[in-house]
């Protein structure tokens, strides 16, 4: 659910680019060796065409195509490499057959057309020298997941941990018979795929990242890329909010931040950049930690680094956040949805925002039942959130909605700690099945399509 991925969606970039990697995996095991392969020509249907430019589909494929891994890759040559296979219309298939690729006429967007299976559907074909045909049909499910007629990533890396928790219910009933904590619990099962030092290395390994995608967004000035003219504002806040404070490196920055008092207004605008940053740098084709997507990405790290500056959270509460917002995500994503094209933007930053809530309140000390209302909190206050990005691009109004969603997270951990849960009337399973209800509910011009609410305004407005 929390893994490093790469800017701007993971439903639209991660996933299209996990499903060239898996084509040319099943060319190999079809016996279809690139050298046999005269041509490719990729489909694009429902939301991948209508918003896939803007998202960077097109982009993805190419380098998937071409044997790029997007866990590794100089994101700085993204761009150059995409323009060398359009002006040469060469691709160098695998990174080692050389075939011709005509951008206008092998990338075609199926704009008027949706695939009943889901919506964010993709078709790979490659014509072969003798004749033949091999192709293959993709699904991008959200948050990098991706799966095909026949099966998905997430069956074939199914492993049954000691005490499942598909509900939240469960994960309260295990937590009670055994006396322990959310994150106990989910360190219990994790050791079902690793060891306790490499679930602690990989979660501190996740919380690395996030700093390092915060810093670069927050020391990055200029306009984002895409035609809207959309500001990057984290620099310019992070300077003023600095006030002159001078910093080498990431934790003398740190330092600095930790040195400006806790006064309300002050962290407010803090929490505010740290989410900008992010989704900032995600919306230039950057490294980010996919929590649980990339459109929603700033909320988890933004409400991370909120604790660390202001609440001192070690490395003990960061770990314990990781794991237990990870837990929470995989409740909506058994039961609803994480996809924005599947379920509006309430899949996304709502389902961050609740991970986020449920984290922070297991690491400020509350009880098992009071991180799951935690969680409830946050998603009941984002039920019907539409997902409606202007000109298809993951700027507008998607980079704010990531500080509203980590400000909301806060709130929400705070109430919940505050709170009795025997008195609540709504659970966190009863919110994620209403979410799920209203997704499908929700008309398809409000999912990720660009159709409706702020998408049909003018695409020359500027966010600033």
């Amino acid at each position: 659910m929390i893994k490093i991925g790469i800017g701007p969606s993971s439903s639209h970039t991660m996933g299209p680019w996990i499903a060239a990697e898996l084509f040319l995996k099943h060319l190999s095991e079809s016996d279809s060796t690139y050298s046999k392969i005269k041509e490719i020509e990729i489909h694009l249907y429902g939301s991948l065409a209508k918003t896939g430019k803007g998202h960077g589909t097109d982009v993805a494929l190419l380098m998937g195509l071409i044997g790029e891994d997007y866990r590794s890759i100089d994101t700085t040559t993204i761009n150059s490499k995409v323009e060398s296979i359009i002006n040469s219309k060469k691709l160098l298939l695998g990174q080692y057959h050389e075939m011709h690729f005509d951008y206008n006429r092998h990338m075609i967007f199926h704009k008027n057309e949706t695939k009943s299976n889901h919506p964010n559907t993709l078709l790979l074909k490659a014509f072969l020298y003798d004749g033949s045909e091999v192709e293959k049909q993709y699904y991008s499910l959200g948050g990098g997941f991706v799966a095909t007629d026949e099966t998905n990533s997430i069956e074939n890396n199914a492993i049954r941990t000691p005490h499942p928790c598909h509900v939240a219910k469960s994960i309260l009933d295990y937590c009670t018979d055994f006396k322990i904590s959310v994150s106990d619990l989910i360190y219990i099962n994790e050791q079902a795929w690793r060891s306790l030092e490499e679930i602690n290395l990989k979660a501190l390994s996740l919380w690395n990242e996030m700093k390092q995608s915060i810093w670069r967004g927050c020391h990055a000035h200029g306009v984002l890329p895409g035609g809207l003219n959309v500001k990057r504002r984290a620099g310019e806040i992070n300077d003023h909010l600095l006030k002159g404070l001078s910093h080498t490196d990431i934790n003398s920055w740190i330092q600095s931040i930790k040195s400006m008092g806790q006064e309300f207004t002050m962290v407010n605008k803090w929490i505010t950049c740290f989410a900008l940053a992010v989704n900032e740098e995600n919306a230039s084709f950057g490294r980010i930690v996919t929590a649980p997507t990339n459109g929603a990405a700033g909320v988890i790290p933004a409400v991370l680094m909120y604790a660390h500056c202001f609440l001192s959270f070690d490395d003990d509460k960061i770990i314990r956040f990781i794991l237990t917002a990870g837990e929470i995500g995989t409740l909506f994503k058994k039961n609803a949805t994480i996809s924005a094209a599947v379920g509006g933007c309430q899949a996304e930053i709502g389902v961050s925002s609740a991970m986020a809530a449920a984290g922070l309140a297991e690491s400020m000390g509350a009880t098992p039942a009071q991180v799951l209302m935690a969680a409830e909190i946050a998603m009941e206050h984002h039920l019907g959130l539409t997902c409606d990005p202007v000109g298809g691009l993951v700027q507008i109004p998607c980079i704010e909605r990531n500080s509203m969603g980590a400000i909301k997270a806060i709130t929400a951990a705070n109430l919940a700690i505050e709170s009795d849960p025997a008195m609540a009337q709504v659970s966190l399973d009863d919110v994620i099945k209403t979410m799920w209800e209203t997704a499908k509910d929700m008309n398809s011009r409000y999912k990720e399509t660009s159709e409706g609410g702020l998408a049909t305004i003018a695409v020359n407005v500027v966010e600033c």
